[in-house]
């Protein structure tokens, strides 16, 4: 059966939880998620925001602070916010990966190469310990330990090669306290558990972000032998092609969306799962845009998505007294596109700045203003 981009447009924002907002707790959501990317602090709050009915944030620090709720390096090794249990399951999967990463040449400017691995690893366990540690006093340590290294290099890492978490304050609602790390077991009480099936988790990803490709699977996750792990599942899954005949994988019980399903506009954070979770990003980026954050990244200009694919991209500025949204679309709106545009912006601003005053600018999309 041949699928749409439509479809698959439509499928992938029902299952994302973007074609209606969910009655999920944040919790549950991050589970459904396999996680929310999280390199900074607000992005995962209005992923979650503009996923649930009346979204809490401080639902979400009070699952940091009870260590219901964690941020870990994970998928594409980056920061996640997943469930306890995820982060104790996932990571032995991932961790492999992960320690890789440092030794290759192209790690900061090969800062690593030619340093024995287990060597590197044992100092950092040392420097680590069991108590969580700022990640300035690991970076003093990692000068002491290799003077003739760059710091920031061999903290980065230890931060790959051992299991590790943030711990809070940074990711509270409102913080964005400098990391401090601890290890997984001193902070969870348990160590990674490598019990966990990987065709699991990869059910999960189909559930949320399927149908899909191999490909596309190993780009959300970095993992290798993709086919091996789909070949696993059997009659768990199955199959579609897409417009361009490449196979899709989902779950056997999964439904597909209706195309014709109205996508309600959606503000989203500057990093944010939807866009970074397929090799081809087709079914929510129109050809010809690029895919955010990838243009913008570190500015914290975001997405929004209009009629389903990426429309416009925006950023807040604030000072004492007012909260600004400043839109740049992609192309040229309706009357009607514009007022919807306009009405989630100001519930957005509403619930990020509740107590500045409000404006939003939309700019035209040929101006060629830094947003």
């Amino acid at each position: 059966m041949k699928l749409s981009d439509r479809v698959l447009n439509r499928t992938l924002l029902a299952r994302q939880h973007l074609l209606a907002r969910s009655a999920l707790s944040a919790t549950d959501m991050c589970s459904h998620l396999v996680g929310l990317q999280a390199q900074d602090v607000p992005p995962p709050y209005v992923g979650l925001w503009s996923r649930t009915v009346d979204f809490d944030p401080a639902a979400v620090s009070a699952g940091l602070r009870d260590r219901s709720l964690v941020r870990i390096t994970l998928m594409r090794a980056t920061i996640h916010l997943v469930t306890a249990a995820d982060a104790l399951r996932i990571a032995p999967h991932i961790q492999p990966e992960l320690e890789k990463i440092p030794f290759r040449k192209g790690f900061n400017a090969s800062a690593m190469v030619g340093l024995d691995p287990a060597e590197v690893r044992r100092r950092g366990e040392a420097a680590l310990g069991d108590e969580p540690i700022p990640a300035a006093e690991l970076r003093v340590l990692a000068a002491r330990e290799y003077p003739d290294r760059n710091p920031s290099a061999v903290l980065q890492t230890w931060l790959y090669q051992l299991p590790v978490l943030q711990t809070p304050p940074r990711g509270l609602w409102r913080n964005n306290a400098r990391p401090v790390w601890s290890r997984i077991e001193s902070w969870l009480g348990a160590p990674p558990d490598d019990r966990y099936p990987l065709p699991e988790l990869v059910i999960r990803y189909l559930t949320a972000f399927g149908p899909a490709t191999a490909g596309d699977i190993a780009t959300w996750s970095k993992l290798t032998g993709v086919a091996e792990v789909i070949a696993a599942l059997d009659d768990r899954v199955r199959t579609y092609t897409d417009e361009r005949g490449r196979t899709l994988y989902d779950r056997a019980d999964a439904e597909l969306a209706d195309p014709d399903l109205p996508a309600p506009v959606r503000y989203l954070g500057w990093y944010d799962n939807v866009f970074l979770s397929h090799k081809d990003r087709g079914r929510i980026i129109p050809a010809g845009v690029a895919a955010p954050p990838a243009q913008y990244r570190g500015t914290q200009v975001s997405p929004i998505l209009l009629d389903g694919m990426v429309a416009a991209v925006y950023k807040i500025f604030t000072d004492r007294e007012r909260a600004r949204l400043r839109i740049v679309p992609h192309r040229i709106w309706s009357a009607a596109e514009r007022s919807a545009v306009e009405a989630e912006g100001a519930a957005l601003l509403g619930f990020l700045e509740p107590d500045l005053s409000p404006s939003i600018e939309i700019l035209t999309p040929e101006a060629d203003v830094k947003i």
